[in-house]
């Protein structure tokens, strides 16, 4: 189940709520009771198995540096 992270303009706190992405955009109360929040963006990093280019072109990427 996804996070998502909001933060409180009431108080300032940020917090963290798990629900399906249905409910993404739900709002979502503080946990000391403020109604006021907003929802973060949130950059999420994937790495892959997918191996970088050798040689071919481009300075050092063919040999021409020695």
């Amino acid at each position: 189940m996804p996070t998502y992270e909001f933060r409180c303009k009431a108080c300032g706190s940020t917090f963290e709520v798990k629900r399906p992405m249905s409910a993404s955009s739900d709002p979502a109360s503080c946990p000391d009771g403020h109604a006021d929040t907003v929802k973060l963006l949130s950059v999420v990093g994937v790495g892959s198995n997918v191996a970088e280019p050798q040689g071919g072109g481009g300075c050092c990427g063919g040999g021409c540096c020695g």
